[in-house]
């Protein structure tokens, strides 16, 4: 008998809030070009009808298993399927890509073509589709699909919409996340093969391919292929240098999506690919990967240090906090990879917001170095609470989101790979001194020119684009256990495939 998750009305929720941004997207296509009122009222519309479907599925199965299935049948000659379902893992990414696309449509006020205001809605719906899918589909041609899918329409928003060198930075991207997919593909190929010769039928199924052995050699290589696809999009170091230039050159609403929910996509590969159905090859890749992974929280942290440009600095903190993700992703302990999750949903907020944030600066005076501002607090002061805030959210303060999954990855990590959590947990001492010193240098003080001592405060638009990433911020640092406990049950099913008890 059909659960209630998976009967009537929820039977294709997840079917609901994956296409109905791609119903919106055409919509919007069909309307005049001149309206720019109605262009941003369909798509407000359509995004926050989504976000509202999008809350329902807080409702999953608390054993871990998958909740709200959908499947059926798509080429069926190779066992590839339309399938789609939802865990603790991936429910928080599907609402956060669904919060995000209200706030970017917040600002759109400031495009550098407003005449072209109806092609970045309507990638922006598109992007929303991609990434939803990703963390839906529970079919692995279905998921390489959507993870491909969302690479043209950022592609778009950087290169139509972005800074001067917004060209170089659009290629940049391409070519790299291009050019890991391929690997990908031939991976995926690969298991599909594998499971028709072991089974004597074809099958894309996710869940299928988990009961599949291969031997460590085969398990080595395809497992590297999904490596370095999910490496790039985190992005790891050395792979990540495509990411500032993405961050500086997007628009803020390219930039907000791209760091709130598109890196989640490839520690969300690791997780619910590369660790359940290769975990051989995940343990014997494990060293080298948190190697990486601790050199890029580090060497993150140290570029963000060096950074006078506000937008850049925020970028370059990213290649650092997902260095947090990855080490405890692969510190294999409950509670290292359960802070990992949570991690992923916190930078996406922290960072998120920060773009937003500096968006709005550099919007008032065209500027985003550091030595443009100070005295932020005096000029406006409702502009600089959120900056302190959000700022305070980055770097761990207790009380807020970021502490919760930073204190988790450490203390967990230390129970397996100690050297590792002592070095990781060097990145906290870094990320405040970079931190606070952006605070410092651009809230207090004099200002430092005549247009820096007559700023607009924060706005209402701004504010309700704000508003709901500060309440995340204090809930999820006050309250955490209300995700963990969704989050924790779907993790130790993804880690049971090591065979040890977590």
């Amino acid at each position: 008998m059909a659960s209630k998750k998976e009967s009537c009305v929820g039977s294709h929720i997840l079917s609901l809030i994956t296409f109905l941004p791609l119903l919106g997207a055409l919509v919007v296509a069909l309307l005049p070009r001149g309206g720019h009122a109605a262009l941003r009222g369909a798509t407000l519309v359509f995004s926050l009808a989504n976000l509202l479907l999008s809350l329902t599925v807080f409702g999953v199965d608390p054993s871990g298993g998958m909740s709200f299935k959908e499947s059926a049948e798509w080429i069926p000659t190779l066992g590839i399927s339309y399938g789609l379902g939802i865990d603790g893992i991936a429910m928080p990414l599907v609402i956060l890509a669904c919060l995000v696309v209200p706030i970017c449509i917040a600002t759109t006020h400031h495009l550098r073509d407003p005449s072209r205001l109806k092609e970045y809605l309507v990638f922006l719906l598109l992007m929303e589709t991609g990434m939803v899918g990703v963390f839906c589909a529970t079919d692995l041609v279905l998921f390489y699909v959507f993870f491909e899918l969302t690479l043209v329409p950022l592609y778009f928003l950087i290169g139509m919409f972005g800074g001067e060198k917004r060209i170089y930075a659009a290629f940049k991207f391409f070519l790299f996340t291009a050019a890991g997919s391929l690997p990908m593909l031939v991976s995926i190929l690969y298991l599909l093969w594998s499971y028709k010769q072991s089974h004597g039928a074809w099958s894309a199924s996710i869940a299928d391919l988990r009961t599949m052995s291969l031997t460590t050699p085969e398990q080595m290589w395809v497992f590297g292929g999904f490596a370095l696809a999910f490496a790039i999009k985190v992005p790891m170091f050395p792979l990540h240098t495509w990411l500032p230039d993405a961050h500086v050159q997007a628009p803020t609403g390219g930039s907000i999506i791209l760091a709130a929910v598109m890196l989640k996509l490839g520690t969300y590969g690791f997780i619910r690919l590369g660790i359940p159905l290769l975990p051989q090859a995940a343990q014997a890749y494990a060293t080298p990967l948190l190697v990486l992974a601790v050199i890029g929280v580090i060497y993150g942290s140290y570029l963000a240090w060096a950074q006078d440009d506000l937008k850049k600095l925020v970028a370059c903190s990213s290649v650092a906090h997902m260095g947090f993700v990855m080490v405890g992703l692969f510190a294999f302990d409950k509670d290292a990879v359960r802070g990992a999750m949570l991690q992923m949903l916190n930078h996406g907020i922290s960072t998120g917001a920060l773009f937003l944030l500096v968006g709005a600066i550099y919007e008032r005076r065209h500027r985003r170095g550091l030595d443009d501002f100070g005295g932020l607090a005096r000029v406006a002061p409702g502009l600089a609470l959120a900056l302190i805030i959000t700022s305070m959210s980055s770097i761990g303060l207790p009380g807020l989101n970021g502490f919760v999954g930073e204190f988790m990855i450490i203390a967990g990590t230390f129970k397996t790979q100690p050297l590792f959590a002592v070095l990781t947990a060097l990145g906290v001492l870094l990320g405040a001194i970079y931190m606070l010193q952006m605070v410092r240098r651009v809230c207090y003080g004099k200002p430092k020119s005549e247009e820096a001592k007559h700023l607009t405060d924060i706005t209402p638009t701004e504010k309700l684009a704000f508003a709901p990433l500060l309440i995340l911020m204090f809930w999820i640092g006050l309250k955490p256990d209300f995700l963990l406990d969704k989050i924790g049950p779907a993790v130790d099913a993804a880690l049971l495939a090591l065979g040890t008890t977590p």
